[in-house]
């Protein structure tokens, strides 16, 4: 029996009339591998292989079947699984979330049969992350699908010699019942065999810990109705065929349900806010959060709130996550000690950055290579789960990690070479920052063209995108220089920041950015710089923060400041801002009219044909607020004229903006009048100027004024148009309150 299919397959052949050679052709089987099944060296080839012989040699269904089972007659029978070889290991019985990723991977063993390809799945991540809990997890909770058993090997890809595949092969084939001395000695053979078996079974296999696509690669089955679930650090992207699972850390929820599994429920439910806060300190990486855990299991005297207290030391908090032979810092070195040279330096320097995520450029700054080196750099650290990248050029610390990046850059290099790294990022962060938002200053624009660095910011777009990623960490380098009294150099970012600041009022940071820039100019003893960043300071309060009171303060010593140099423009901007107004104080309503009169006089007399119009406008508004409606649609009409007038001076760009403003204006005053026709034809004037301008919110408040004055001449499917512009406009500028009362508004129209 054991040479019974090579003989029939030499009958069938010469029935054909066909040599090994010929039949190689046409059937794609090597002639070495025809010869081998012929003698009786190999009985029992794989299905694909007995399919391409049947094609080739042209049998009907009958020989077909014949030759089918001559193979499968041929196979190693093995005993069965052996008990004890390869077994899953155990689970800790409190396994949390991950319901999204136990779902696709349910899917995947349901699909399991159902194609040729065999199915596999990688889960990847970070140290930690909980990559063998989920794969072991799957393995239990998916066993009813997987009858011919569940088997786990460690691949040990961390070990600096990791288990070579043809070893694994041979722990593998033991545990599916082949006898030892039955095993082959060639590795290919080994995998040839391995794939045969699984062929016809329906096996759950785990590698846990791969190193590489190599170790994997002979251990995945071609085809059959099994399932193989890799887990390792790097992502494994090489590997042909296979679904790829990366996790990232718990969300708080899952996160404080871990801790809740682990210490019990009464403990929790006793102090709540400190067990989210314990989470957050764990990164809510599911190792620190089990560390942590069982760490207030074997101390019932501690309080969650005490231990999340030892936690808040960033020195400490890594040498705090450790309980047994459990600890955060052993998982990331072993991660660690697979970095090459040139990654390792990125690692340790970059968490000198401020913020959790960087740039490829930034990379570069501290490595003082090139773009190319620095982006091979961070990907080799994305690849060992050191780093994660959510999108192109952007590269993420998690938080556990970053602290330990740092620890390593203290061991590891001197405090020189540390602190010339940390100087040349932040040197690099200012300039390029100043760069950036000179794009949006009048009388810059572009950077001139012997401009070079790691970014290109050749348009305003870039330009807004480069200073909103990079916010926390050139603010950061802001407050080095403030702290190392280099004043002109904050006064000019700050300056650089004027116009910008418009584009992002939402940002948060601005006043501390302002007050930075107001103390340099004040150390500088410059008093007529000291009133102009003041008015930016109180433009930080009122505008962003709602502060208005602060905001007129501070306005009001700009103004003094300005009054003892003689300088009526800094005069006039102090006013505008201390009349900023403020809708929960109508007591300061009668100084805002005047403050905003007399700003409007000053500008004018100042000759600052571009702030004039804006505090006239504000005048305006402020006259509506009083009640003296018909005064501001005069002084409104007056100023849109003076705009129009060819021979008015100023920037085209800013007058333009200036103009689309104040129509705007004049179409919300005739909305108080209640001149609907009038208010539809200045808004939709203002609207026609202001899509050409950079400012989202004036857009936005006059399409909204035009949806409201459309509706009240029953013109309603074009107010629907209108409002809905109106929130999208308002959720791009960030104002989620403004865009819900818009679409509040579109609900009203649609029950009427």
């Amino acid at each position: 029996m054991s040479s019974s299919f090579g003989l029939l397959l030499r009958s069938l052949r010469q029935v054909a009339q066909l040599t090994i050679e010929e039949l190689s052709h046409a059937s794609g089987v090597s002639v070495r591998a025809i010869g081998d099944m012929e003698r009786g060296v190999s009985r029992g080839p794989q299905r694909r292989t007995v399919e391409a012989l049947a094609e080739a040699l042209r049998l009907d269904d009958a020989r077909r079947v014949e030759l089918a089972e001559a193979a499968r007659a041929g196979r190693p029978r093995p005993s069965g699984p052996v008990a004890g070889a390869c077994e899953l290991p155990r689970e800790a019985g409190d396994f949390t979330g991950r319901a999204r990723e136990l779902e696709l991977l349910r899917h995947l063993a349901e699909q399991a049969g159902t194609g040729e390809a065999a199915v596999a799945a990688t889960i990847s991540g970070t140290a930690g992350i909980g990559k063998t809990a989920l794969a072991v997890h799957a393995a239990r909770h998916l066993a009813e699908l997987f009858s011919d058993g569940r088997f786990y090997v460690d691949l040990r890809g961390m070990d600096s010699a990791p288990p070579a595949p043809g070893s694994v092969l041979s722990r593998l084939l033991k545990a599916l019942g082949v006898a030892e001395q039955r095993i082959p000695g060639d590795d290919e053979e080994r995998a040839g065999l391995y794939r045969a078996l699984l062929n016809d079974r329906r096996c759950l296999i785990v590698l846990d810990n791969a190193a590489d696509e190599g170790q994997v690669r002979p251990l995945l089955p071609a085809s059959g109705p099994g399932m193989t679930i890799i887990t390792s650090r790097r992502s494994l992207g090489g590997l042909e065929g296979v679904r790829q699972v990366p996790l990232t850390e718990l969300s708080n929820e899952e996160a404080a349900k871990l801790l809740e599994s682990i210490v019990g429920k009464q403990r929790i439910a006793a102090d709540p806010d400190s067990t989210a806060e314990l989470a957050r300190l764990c990164g809510n990486l599911p190792l620190a959060v089990r560390i942590a855990g069982n760490r207030l299991q074997s101390r019932p005297g501690w309080t969650i709130g005490q231990l999340a207290g030892r936690l808040e030391d960033e020195g400490r908090r890594l040498e705090a996550l450790a309980v047994g032979d459990l600890a955060v810092t052993a998982a990331f070195t072993l991660s660690y000690q697979q970095v090459s040279g040139l990654a390792r330096i990125a690692f340790r320097r970059l968490a000198l950055a401020a913020g959790s995520d960087f740039g490829a450029p930034m990379a570069a700054i501290v490595l003082q290579a090139d773009l190319f080196e620095a982006e091979d750099a961070l990907e080799e650290l994305v690849e060992l789960g050191l780093l994660t990248s959510p999108y192109a050029g952007r590269y993420v610390f998690h938080d556990l990690v970053r602290l330990y990046a740092r620890a390593q850059l203290e061991q590891e290099e001197p405090v020189e070479a540390r602190e010339a790294a940390r100087r040349r990022m932040e040197t690099w962060l200012l300039e390029v920052a100043v760069v950036a938002g000179r794009w949006f200053e009048p009388g810059y624009g572009a950077p001139p063209p012997e401009w070079r660095s790691l970014v290109t910011l050749d348009s305003r777009k870039a330009a807004s995108e480069w200073l909103q990623a990079e916010g926390v960490a050139w603010l950061e380098a802001l407050r080095s220089a403030a702290r190392q009294h280099e004043h002109t150099v904050v006064v000019e970012v700050a300056e650089s920041m004027h116009w910008f600041s418009d584009q992002w009022k939402r940002w948060g940071h601005w006043r501390e950015v302002f007050e930075l820039s107001s103390d340099a100019a004040r150390a500088m003893g410059d008093r007529l710089l000291e009133a102009v960043h003041l008015n930016y300071l109180s433009w930080g309060l009122c505008v962003c923060e709602g502060r208005t009171e602060e905001g007129e303060t501070t306005a009001l010593r700009a103004f003094e400041l300005a009054g003892e140099i003689g300088d009526l423009r800094q005069q006039g901007w102090a006013l505008y801002y201390a009349g900023w107004p403020d809708y929960s104080d109508p007591a300061k309503l009668e100084r805002d009219v005047d403050y905003t009169r007399r700003a409007a006089d000053l500008l004018l007399r100042a000759g600052d044909l571009e702030g004039y119009p804006q505090a006239m406008m504000n005048h305006n508004l402020t006259l509506r607020r009083a009640g003296q409606t018909e005064e501001a649609l005069r002084r409104n009409l007056a100023l849109v004229a003076t705009l129009r007038d060819p021979s008015y001076g100023g920037s085209p760009a800013i007058i333009s903006y200036a103009l689309g403003a104040a129509l705007g204006h004049l179409g919300i005053t005739y909305i108080a009048l209640e001149r609907w026709v009038e208010a539809i034809d200045a808004c939709q004037q203002a609207v026609s100027v202001l899509r050409g301008n950079p400012f989202p919110e004036a857009l936005a408040h006059t399409t909204r004024g035009l949806g409201l004055a459309l509706r009240e001449v029953g013109r309603v499917e074009e107010a629907r148009q209108a409002l809905a512009e109106a929130a999208r406009l308002f959720e791009e500028a960030g104002d989620g309150a403004q865009a819900a009362d818009v679409v509040k508004k579109l609900e009203e129209i649609g029950e009427n």
